[in-house]
């Protein structure tokens, strides 16, 4: 197969040639003579888009979402790689549920599915999880993702023992004792609105710590879904003395503040809590110096009845397989922040390196994981098309650029906009 006329995106900017694919691989970039060709004038191509954070339910939230709608909604926003979360039930603590997940994702066949291993037994922060048999089945980090690890001895001891087995711990950052109760940004929207609001210290605290551990015990550690400008600059003071720390973002974080709390919207309410305008402008800095090294969904559906209820009770999360792309290139690089080289890196290159997965590029003997995209078509955001169960989006009606057309894994299409538009 060739895509033929396409704008490549490469690490030192954008060409115009062919791909030629196969058996799966790449096996040309350049001017091709020969064989079955797809069109893609007027389309950009780059390597398969690759999110390390997201929440696939599957086990036992599958009235939520489950791994066939979860990557479905990959591939539709032009994800060939997807990392899952472990807070499942059961939780992805041992070999037989990584062995399960990576089983269901073979059988879906749509986008590659990488587990990721809770840190502790049962999420519990108490003790290990079988931390060797989960990589042995096929997992490639470890995280506590939607709580922090209380115990700083324990998690020393865990950034050892995932050392020992080639992963890093994907840290999710809340001092639960300062967070408790809250539901969105401590200040002034917080305050107009009613709502109680969680401290940035909540956040900034855990990051601190996790950038100490990483700094004493000479080892690599990993920020989730920052949110705070403060931790944007704990985060760049540490990578300038030399800590070996990476760290990601989210589309809502760049491209919102917690001035749309004030409309009540459960669709707003995600954990950490969007924050204000200083924080919004200290992430977008923090992509463009590299502080910030990769830009992910942190996908979290949840059926309408977890979100149709007041927005104390209502759970914390956004669904974002389908809009992140979109989003992020639309403020970015749209806004003149990065170019769209540097958002690729965001989005592909930098999550292959960080977990060691294969992908994030394109080259001669590369899988052939390709993202095509039309960068000049604009379009509302309408939750009522997603195909992942979860609706709950706060960009419904925003309009963006960029569509994503095909989504290629392993050399075979996963994901047509036309066979969606004639479907």
């Amino acid at each position: 197969m060739i895509f033929k006329n396409a704008e490549i995106v490469q690490k030192d900017g954008v060409i115009r040639a062919d791909i030629t694919v196969e058996d799966g691989k790449i096996a040309a970039i350049g001017r091709a003579e020969k064989g079955d060709a797809i069109d893609c004038t007027g389309y950009t191509i780059f390597p398969g888009l690759i999110d390390m954070h997201v929440h696939l339910r599957e086990p036992g939230f599958e009235k939520k979402e489950d791994i066939l709608s979860g990557s479905r909604a990959a591939v539709r926003g032009g994800f060939t790689q997807v990392c899952c979360m472990p807070n499942t039930n059961p939780v992805i603590d041992n070999k037989v549920v990584v062995t399960y997940i990576k089983a269901r994702a073979s059988e879906v066949g749509l986008c590659k599915i990488h587990p990721i291993g809770a840190i502790t037994k049962g999420q519990k922060g108490e003790e290990l999880s079988a931390i060797g048999g989960m990589k042995a089945a096929g997992a490639v980090a470890l995280s506590e993702d939607g709580k922090s690890v209380v115990n700083s001895k324990l998690m020393a001891n865990a950034m050892l023992y995932a050392s020992d087995f080639g992963l890093k711990c994907l840290c999710h950052c809340e001092d639960a004792s300062l967070a408790e109760g809250g539901v969105v940004n401590e200040g002034y929207n917080a305050t107009v609105a009613g709502l109680k609001g969680s401290l940035r210290a909540a956040e900034d605290i855990l990051i601190a710590r996790e950038l100490c551990l990483a700094e004493s015990l000479r080892l690599p550690v990993h920020i989730c879904h920052v949110s705070t400008y403060s931790g944007v600059q704990l985060i760049r003071e540490a990578k300038a003395r030399g800590v070996e720390v990476t760290a990601e973002t989210c589309p809502h974080y760049f491209t919102l503040t917690d001035d749309v709390i004030r409309t009540f919207d459960t669709n707003t309410k995600v954990n950490p809590p969007l924050r204000e305008e200083k924080d919004r402008l200290a992430i977008m800095e923090g992509l463009k110096d590299g502080t910030l090294d990769c830009i992910v969904t942190d996908h979290a559906p949840h059926h309408e009845d977890d979100k149709r209820v007041e927005y104390d009770l209502a759970a914390f999360g956004i669904s974002g397989l389908e809009t992140s792309f979109a989003l992020s290139y639309t403020q970015l690089v749209k806004g003149g922040v990065l170019t769209l080289p540097q958002l690729v890196e965001k989005m592909s290159a930098n999550p292959a390196r960080i977990l060691g997965l294969e992908g994030g590029e394109l080259r001669v003997g590369a899988p052939a994981d390709l993202t095509i995209a039309d960068l000049n078509k604009k379009w509302t955001i309408d939750p009522k098309e997603f195909v992942s169960k979860g609706k709950n989006t706060p960009f419904a009606g925003r309009e963006v650029f960029g569509k994503v057309v095909y989504t290629v894994v392993d050399g075979m299409i996963r994901y047509s906009l036309a066979r969606e538009n004639k479907a």
